[in-house]
């Protein structure tokens, strides 16, 4: 009989709750090295340019001023997280208005900022374009010249101007599905660029041992990817480079390239000074990564009963002037696999453009693609459902996917939850058939599916001489909670309190990787590792006791910090630890748990909204909000609502 849970399933205290609301928290752009100085990247006014020259002589004399770097300085390398097209910085050619043309290193940011302003530069304005529909045409300016030479881009092209990235999917016969569909409507959607919206801004430290280790401090949510690019750049054994798990003040995906942490490094190794980097909000807006701008055009055919029986998806996303920030094999938005949304389609193409343009640099914003194309899916699924004069709940129903069903990454749905969830939102927003309206209210639902992301994390979960637990993570803390989750689990597995349990931030020199925050995999993964390791603690403990007590390992019980044979005999973890101690051993375990294929449970989300318009103000009112998930146990209470 299983034992109920008492730490899994409550709402713990956060761990880092305090120290952000007192402001005790120490982010990346708090962190001070003795000596420290400052960079300041100057940047291009024109969204197409050649650069002639840059002069950087009378910047070089302001007093307080360490050096002043061009690309001239800097090795020629291109980095990318896939595809490598992106200059440190710029060389010959700007290709965005915000691209950075030179660095400087001073006492203070403010003469940084006036050594910027003496730096002259000679730009030659070139022909620039800005849609991505446009770039794809025979008259556009070519952003990339010499695009097929670039490294890691081991895709075909298509003949089609500024494209760097083609993919197509196909499911059925498409040509076949069309011909048999007795009814074929089309739309195209647009979505706009978005900004992550963060409150912390990229920041970097930057410090050089007299070694040559590197030490970084910067938000970064996957630090041991970004440690490797960051070695391949500089051409180093990662070994030299030691990330510091920083706090991360938001993330949403956009923390996750090198952005300014090789100006930093070509700064204080220059300098021989450690140097700190902080991006402004202006720079932000202009310079970091933003949401993919899309335009999705769908085509759909249906049966007369209102079964989806053929799509053809074209995709084509704006990746503004470098696709470097984008993180899939395919340098293109995953996310576009969804062209069916939760929908089954016997038929079914996607055909996904990325597309050169002279604008800022689009990069990964939570589920890259997804947000893109369940707009489009949802709101064309709602045309559809008008079109068949059918109610949306109805028409979504006869749809959804059912077990048995192929998902979008080749294997087949293992249960029937959709329709589940789907019957219990319609019940709890109240839904109304088309009858049964009221005047001036209006009801709304959409309806997705996500899957789990793959990978690999490690934990350490230990006691330390005192007896108290510890468990070691160089996971970052996004902002999730993820840390509280972790010794919620260990506590758990333990039978301590979650608050007994002491979190420690490992660096990128104690594991030999680990999971970085992204597709909605850090507690499935990082959770599972922290269980098993805290599990191979449960079992030394079990085995210390019963050395010490001469027992059976099947007569203890363990909690509260406690192993008890019966009802005379206890030893406390204190003093298993010190046992263990005076015997030369550790109690601690390092855990490892890794995923490499996505299995066939799914997750179904919906939302869904009624409100009432005032006819003579047009004021909106929103009558009832809802969000169902499909979730398995709920960790922590209150985190998962604040999610």
């Amino acid at each position: 009989m299983a034992h109920p849970l008492t730490q899994v399933g409550r709402s713990a205290t956060r761990l880092d709750g305090q120290a952000k609301v007192s402001g005790a928290m120490r982010y990346a752009a708090d962190i001070e090295r003795p000596g420290m100085i400052w960079g300041k990247c100057l940047r291009s006014p024109y969204a197409h340019a050649r650069i002639r020259s840059i002069d950087t002589a009378a910047a070089k004399k302001i007093g307080g001023v360490f050096a002043v770097l061009t690309a001239d300085d800097l090795p020629p390398r291109l980095v990318g997280r896939r595809l490598k097209d992106m200059p440190v910085l710029a060389q010959q050619i700007v290709r965005f208005i915000g691209e950075r043309v030179a660095v400087v290193a001073a006492q203070t940011p403010e003469i940084a900022e006036e050594a910027l302003s003496r730096i002259v530069v000679d730009y030659e304005e070139m022909k620039s374009v800005h849609g991505p529909i446009e770039a794809m045409t025979a008259e556009a300016a070519i952003v990339h010249e010499n695009l097929r030479s670039y490294e890691i881009l081991h895709l075909p092209l298509p003949d089609i101007p500024n494209v760097h990235s083609h993919v197509q999917s196909v499911f059925g016969d498409v040509a076949q599905g069309f011909q048999e569909s007795e009814l074929i409507f089309e739309q195209t959607f647009t979505t706009p660029r978005v900004h992550h919206g963060y409150l912390e801004p990229h920041a970097v430290v930057v410090d050089i041992e007299a070694s040559g280790r590197i030490l970084v401090w910067c938000p970064a949510k996957g630090p041991y990817v970004t440690r490797s690019h960051l070695a391949e750049w500089l051409d180093l054994p990662e070994e030299k480079i030691c990330f510091q798990i920083s706090p991360v003040g938001g993330d949403f995906g956009g923390k996750a390239s090198l952005m300014d942490i090789p100006l930093c490094y070509s700064v204080a190794k220059t300098t021989g000074r450690p140097v700190k980097m902080i991006m402004s909000y202006s720079e932000e807006l202009t310079a970091a990564n933003p949401r993919h701008p899309a335009q999705i055009t769908i085509k759909s055919g249906l049966k007369r009963d209102g079964r989806l029986w053929a799509r053809e998806v074209r995709a084509i996303f704006n990746s503004g002037a470098y696709a470097g920030f984008k993180n899939s094999d395919t340098v293109n938005l995953p996310g576009v696999r969804h062209g069916a949304g939760a929908y089954f389609i016997p038929h079914l193409k996607i055909n996904a453009f990325s597309v050169y343009t002279n604008c800022v640099p689009s990069g990964i914003m939570r589920a890259p693609g997804e947000a893109q194309m369940l707009f489009a899916v949802e709101s064309h699924t709602d045309f559809l459902a008008a079109q068949m004069k059918m109610d949306p709940i109805e028409f979504r129903y006869l749809n959804l996917l059912k077990r048995g069903d192929l998902l979008p990454y080749g294997v087949r749905l293992e249960d029937d939850k959709a329709r589940q969830l789907l019957k219990r939102v319609a019940a709890k927003i109240g839904w109304n058939g088309a009858r049964k309206r009221q005047p001036y209210v209006g009801q709304g639902l959409a309806f997705c599916i996500r899957e789990i992301g793959i990978g690999e994390a490690n934990i350490e979960v230990g006691l330390k001489d005192d007896g108290r637990v510890y468990l070691v993570t160089t996971v970052p803390d996004t902002g999730t909670g993820s840390h509280t989750i972790f010794r919620q689990i260990a506590a758990e597995t333990l039978g301590v309190d979650a608050d007994d349990v002491e979190i420690v931030m490992g660096t990128t020199d104690y594991f030999p990787t680990d999971v970085a925050v992204a597709a909605s995999r850090v507690t499935y993964l990082a959770g599972q590792a922290s269980q098993k390791a805290a599990s191979g603690l449960y079992d030394l403990l079990l085995n210390e006791a019963a050395e010490a007590f001469r027992c059976l390992v099947e007569t203890l019980r363990i909690g509260k910090s406690v192993l008890r044979n019966g009802a005379k005999q206890r030893i406390s973890f204190a003093e298993l630890a010190a046992r263990a101690a005076s015997a030369g051993r550790k109690l601690q375990v390092k855990a490892n748990f890794q995923i490499q294929e996505r299995g066939g449970t799914a997750c179904f989300f919906a939302q869904a909204a009624k409100i009432k318009v005032d006819p003579e103000t047009g004021k909106v009112n929103i009558l009832k909000m809802l969000s169902a998930h499909d979730t398995g146990t709920v960790i922590n209470p209150l985190t998962y609502q604040g999610q």
